[in-house]
């Protein structure tokens, strides 16, 4: 198997898009969360994907497949080599990696997901504390807490 073999099994399911991060490595996403990560350049381990917590501890007693680095609490595996699994059994687990993570997403995103329809992830907003230089601004007091804050005065 090559990257070229997993890019297209990736690819082919609703809703997978291709993201180039660091330098050269491929991450297939669906509505922005990831399912499958392919590095290019020599590396300890070449793919990286997520799997039932059962299967994780079944595979990673496989020589040639560990826990992912950084992604192992949620039950994310890698292969350290491309033989480490049969093409066909590969192809059922980046399969079932994708329909894990679908099955975690919103109801309508899956929805939307499971018609074909582009699903647009929303890009991070900027904390409402911080201003656009980045400094902190002093929070507002709501109305209701102004109120309690304020002394009575007693009549008399």
């Amino acid at each position: 198997m090559n990257p070229e073999w997993v890019r297209e099994r990736c690819l082919a399911f609703p809703g997978a898009t291709e993201h180039v991060i660091w330098g050269t490595d491929l991450t297939f996403k669906v509505a922005g969360k990831i399912f499958a990560h392919l590095v290019l350049d020599p590396a300890p381990v070449w793919l990286s994907f997520k799997t039932t917590p059962e299967k994780f501890y079944e595979l990673t007693e496989q020589p040639n497949i560990i826990p992912a680095p950084y992604m192992a609490r949620a039950q994310y595996i890698a292969l350290q080599s491309r033989d480490a699994l049969a093409a066909e059994e590969l192809a059922a687990l980046l399969r079932e990696s994708y329909e894990l993570v679908v099955a975690k997403l919103p109801k309508k995103t899956r929805e939307a997901v499971s018609r074909g329809v582009a699903v647009r992830v929303p890009t991070q907003k900027q904390s409402p504390a911080k201003s656009a230089a980045g400094k902190k601004r002093p929070a507002k007091k709501s109305v209701h807490k102004q109120r309690i804050g304020k002394k009575k005065k007693s009549g008399g």
